[in-house]
């Protein structure tokens, strides 16, 4: 009877030891998962702002070529009692 009380104790631990490292490597691929996209957005939110920048600075030397827009006053309206 210890034998099999023994084994039937083996085995479910077997089982269990099999169904946490299954649990192990599912968290692991989930992390692995979650860090790649972490580095992928981050490389991406890094090309988008190399690109903001240099239309700016690109937008800034057109606006540095062009001669200031020539302002007309705006004509006084008079006051209506």
């Amino acid at each position: 009877m210890r034998t099999s009380l023994t084994a039937r104790m083996s085995a479910g631990k077997r089982s269990a030891e099999l169904v946490r490292s299954q649990s192990q490597q599912r968290h692991n691929n989930l992390m692995r998962d979650q860090e790649r996209e972490r580095e992928a957005t981050a490389k991406k939110t890094a090309r988008l702002r190399e690109l903001r920048l240099a239309k700016e600075a690109a937008d800034r030397e057109e606006a540095a070529l062009k001669p200031a827009p020539v302002k007309r006053p705006r004509p006084r309206r008079s006051k209506q009692t």
